[in-house]
């Protein structure tokens, strides 16, 4: 079944933009486009870049900075994880009765 796709309209630095999108991923495509709208006004109001798409772009860097560091936590929480599981299951046995 093909997704049912509207037209919803965000607004970045004061310039509306058209997004087709489907209409379960409104409030996504709404909540994304705040946060790109607030992290380029962070920039502008740094007064160090000047023109949209610089700042656009410097945007864009600081958001997948974020991402990347996000997953690189997610992974070294899942290593530690898994060694304190490793430990437990080492210090508990292996349930087998020995």
């Amino acid at each position: 079944m093909a997704q049912q796709s509207t037209t919803v309209e965000v607004k970045i630095l004061d310039k509306e933009y058209l997004v087709a999108c489907p209409e379960e991923e409104q409030e996504a495509l709404l909540r994304a486009a705040r946060h790109l709208d607030n992290k380029m006004r962070e920039i502008r109001a740094g007064g160090k870049v000047f023109g949209t798409e610089r700042i656009a772009v410097m945007a864009a860097l600081n958001i997948t900075h974020e991402l990347l560091e996000r997953d690189t936590m997610s992974d070294a929480t899942s290593t530690l994880l898994r060694a304190m599981d490793n430990k437990l299951d080492g210090a508990l046995g292996d349930g087998s009765g020995r």
